[in-house]
């Protein structure tokens, strides 16, 4: 095997450890907006089952740190944006969303630490960018 192929691209995906980190990370997520009555408001704006949403978020979220890009090219022309066009987001329910994620990202502390608050700020400015009141 040629030295170029046993190398990992330089993203926060790989960086951050890849698809085992980022289900963790969205695991803790839902568990926290099962869990916490803090975030009601948010998990009543899901189904009932979220097996299907806990599947989908890693894969999102690893194409946009920059690792594989299946989510994308399932749902090509999609974007956060669009996906949740159809439904009122609020901005108590959005700052829910951007402090269950930022929890999750703590709670799993991925190394390099800083380059997951970093992703977790992003995450929680995107979030926090769909209130509308």
């Amino acid at each position: 095997m040629a030295a170029d192929a046993e190398k990992t691209p330089d993203t926060p995906f790989y960086k951050l450890g890849g698809h085992e980190t980022f289900r963790a990370i969205c695991d803790r997520f839902y568990d926290l907006m099962e869990s916490d009555p803090a975030y009601a408001e948010l998990r009543a704006m899901h189904a009932d089952d979220l097996a299907p949403m806990r599947k989908s978020l890693p894969l999102f979220l690893a194409g946009w740190a920059g690792g594989p890009r299946d989510w994308f090219e399932a749902n090509q022309g999609r974007c956060m944006m669009s996906v949740h066009k159809p439904y009122t987001i609020n901005k108590a329910v959005a700052g829910q969303w951007a402090e269950a994620m930022t929890r999750a990202i703590t709670d799993v502390a991925p190394e390099p630490a800083d380059m997951a608050k970093a992703m977790g700020s992003v995450l929680s400015d995107l979030a926090l960018g769909m209130g509308r009141d």
